[in-house]
């Protein structure tokens, strides 16, 4: 493989050859990875603007700065390459498994007698890792299995040859009751532990007919020498081993080694239902839910979910079935879709579970929102509101010392925080550290605000603080002509006291109620917001009462570039030409003199 990297105006240049190819912004960031079988044809598709794609798309691409391709044999190896580096560096375009779940394992050690035991923490040096499963309880079946037909030790003793020859270890109960034939004082020899060991790996990897051979095979030898004793413990692990598998049969038992991927997908997701099928048995079954982002098709839903569901559950399949066909064949990847037999009755049964994990998310999403919906009517009963509160805005005020005094506003949606919809305010009209005016002020700038551009006013204001705030933006309100036209409340701290206006006794709604709680999470977010920018600003104003001490600069010049530069660490490294675009040479040069001169102090 290698790799080449280009602007977007050369996209015309790219090999026609497949590949992967990688989107980086302003920051050099990573922003998407694609694969194609021309990297030519694809790359060009996105700046070709007769090309109708949705909004989302285009402002990926106006974000684009550089393109790196690498070249690959075939579409296949493309695919494969793409999964990793989407894994790797998870870019903000691409399609992501939503799947927070950390999956069992059981790991075979590398040692003398090795041992097999669940984990979920991979670490490759410690030996071979199967799985993952799918749950805790498919892990244990499996391993229960295995415990049941060969004596595999559970002990972590250090069964190095030299150690046992020692004669320190001693027979445990596992022994006794016959389920370990005590290799730590050397009554089995590794051969013969690592013989039942070569089977315990077929099972593990859902090789159940090589087992079944053996067990066969052992017990016909030992009736033929008459050892009808050993001959009958052969016959009942055999007994198990296919109840076991009967357990799991789904289909014929000459259908081995496939996977079935199938999709159902709405405007927004797509619900992915993945099985693995070893000798007519389900030896896995995932559900995962993808969130498009680029308006993908489900054809490209569906392979980005196959690809990284046989990465992750190490799948050999040699064959996939899905329920869609897709456009172009992929060299390296064999799908199929059925239309008859057994294998169609495989995707029938994975369509029924995508289609039963849909109707599930849709469910919990309906749950969500019904609780929502019942807080805000929680709330309104509460406090006997003529409306339900699904548009709440609340008020917060913050100075230090009466230094810097900002406000800050939260608006609340359907009980969710609204961000886009967040106000800061700077107080403009008030002198020295009056919070009852500052918020008089900032209530009338907003609803003012509102009014003159004929938005709809919120169904529950807020204010953070006792009955002296609360006042204070009931005369604002009187003085717009909107008191009484929408409900205003006061939240005290210290007791979680809820204020009326004109009422000189609080209310006290249960400490354990949803709708105090919201309130409470309103509040605070009002606070947190407010905080956050009064330390912004008093950072800007103490870095500018630096800035205009040095000769040659003002007030205007030191906004110039904290507006430019954002943040005085970057106007800290900024180099003298950067510098010399905002101010002009000669205020450039004097600020890095100062610069240089204070370095350190």
């Amino acid at each position: 493989m290698q790799s080449s990297s280009f602007s977007p105006n050369d996209h015309t240049t790219l090999p026609d050859h497949p590949g992967v190819y990688k989107y980086f912004n302003e920051e050099d960031e990573l922003i998407y990875v694609g694969k194609a079988k021309s990297l030519k044809k694809r790359v060009g598709s996105y700046f070709n603007k007769s090309v109708g794609f949705n909004l989302k798309t285009r402002k990926m691409v106006k974000e684009i700065r550089r393109i790196e391709i690498t070249l690959v044999n075939s579409e296949f190896d493309a695919l494969l390459l793409e999964n990793n580096l989407i894994k790797k560096s998870q870019p903000k375009y691409n399609i992501l498994l939503r799947d927070d779940k950390t999956y069992p394992y059981l790991l075979l050690t590398k040692e003398h007698f090795p041992r097999i035991f669940p984990t979920r923490n991979l670490v490759p040096r410690k030996g071979t890792y199967y799985g993952p499963f799918a749950s805790v309880k498919a892990m244990n079946n499996v391993l229960d299995l295995i415990r049941e037909l060969f004596t595999v030790r559970t002990c972590n003793l250090d069964l190095s040859p030299y150690k046992i020859a020692e004669g320190k270890y001693k027979v445990c109960l596992e022994y006794h009751i016959g389920n370990c034939q005590a290799p730590c004082v050397g009554l089995q020899n590794e051969e013969d532990y690592m013989r039942d060991l070569e089977h315990a790996k077929h099972i593990l990897k859902g090789n159940l007919g090589i087992a079944k051979a053996y067990f066969k095979q052992e017990m016909q030898a030992l009736a033929e020498k008459l050892e009808f004793e050993k001959a009958h413990k052969l016959k009942e692990k055999l007994d198990l081993l296919e109840k076991y598998q009967a357990k799991s049969l789904v289909a014929s038992p000459s259908i081995n080694n496939l996977d079935v991927c199938t999709i159902v997908s709405d405007e927004k997701n797509a619900y992915v239902n993945y099985m693995r099928v070893k000798n007519g048995s389900l030896i896995t079954s995932k559900n995962v839910e993808l969130k498009k982002k680029l308006d993908e098709s489900d054809e490209q839903l569906l392979l980005t979910a196959l690809i990284r569901l046989q990465d992750q559950f190490q799948s050999d399949a040699e064959e996939v079935l899905l329920n869609i066909e897709l456009t172009e064949a992929i060299e390296g990847l064999n799908v199929f879709m059925p239309k008859i037999g057994d294998k169609k009755k495989l995707i029938e049964l994975s369509l029924k579970n995508a289609l039963y994990y849909k109707k599930e998310k849709a469910l919990l999403l309906g749950l969500n929102q019904d609780k929502k919906d019942r807080v805000i009517r929680q709330l309104q009963q509460d406090l006997t509101l003529p409306e339900i509160p699904d548009h709440i805005e609340c008020f917060d005020n913050s100075n230090i010392q009466g230094t810097n005094p900002v406000a800050s506003m939260v608006c609340f949606l359907n009980g969710k925080p609204a961000v886009k919809e967040y106000r800061h305010y700077h107080i403009k009209t008030v002198v020295g550290p009056d919070d009852f005016a500052s918020m008089k002020e900032v209530v009338g700038r907003r609803y003012k605000r509102l009014l003159d551009e004929g938005k709809p006013m919120p169904k529950l204001v807020v204010i953070d603080g006792g009955k002296g705030q609360l006042s204070s933006a009931v005369e604002a309100l009187k003085e717009l002509g909107v008191y009484g036209k929408m409900p205003i409340i006061g939240i005290a701290k210290r007791l979680e006291e809820i204020y009326f206006p004109g009422d000189s006794y609080p209310i006290h709604i249960d400490k354990k109620s949803e709708s105090l709680r919201l309130l409470q999470r309103i509040r605070d977010e009002a606070h947190r917001f407010a905080i956050t920018f009064h330390r912004n600003v008093r950072s800007k104003n103490a870095f500018g009462t630096q800035l205009t001490a040095i000769p040659g600069i003002g007030k205007t010049t030191a906004d110039a570039l904290l507006s430019q530069f954002k943040s005085v660490k970057k106007i800290s490294l900024a180099s003298e030409e950067e510098l010399a675009k905002v101010i002009g040479s000669r205020r450039a040069k004097a600020l890095i003199e100062w610069r240089d001169k204070n370095k350190g102090a």
